[in-house]
């Protein structure tokens, strides 16, 4: 099994920045994939940005590229997305995955193991 915990979100005002954490504990030996995904209510969970741990390849969806930077260390388990000039629209819980899946290109939703509970990100305009 494996822990996955969020931390960072928060309150900006439009423009503004926040860091969002994650830590992942347990049976991490195989972690391959971490990524960030946002929900809001009524809505289906969508992708944000990915790092493969083994390849350090990072992904990002159309509406983040250029604003949101995900990095990560894969001695610790970690990663982190930078979120610079944020929009209303980013506003969302924001959920940290992880996935044992080891690939050349970017995972699908279902192909991830773990999650964490999730951190709220609000961005007033």
């Amino acid at each position: 099994q494996v822990q996955v915990v969020e931390s960072g979100g928060g309150l900006v005002q439009a423009g503004g920045s926040l860091r969002l954490s994650c830590a992942a504990s347990g049976r991490t030996f195989s972690n391959y994939f971490m990524g960030w995904f946002r929900q809001n209510p009524g809505k289906e969970r969508e992708f944000v940005a990915s790092l493969s741990l083994s390849t350090e390849k990072t992904y990002y969806a159309d509406s983040v590229k250029g604003r949101f930077t995900i990095s990560g260390d894969n001695a610790n388990n970690t990663a982190h997305l930078q979120m610079n000039n944020l929009k209303p629209e980013d506003t969302a819980v924001y959920y940290c995955a992880v996935s044992h899946i080891r690939s050349w290109s970017n995972l699908a939703i279902r192909d991830y193991d773990y999650w964490g509970q999730g951190t709220q990100v609000t961005v007033s305009s």
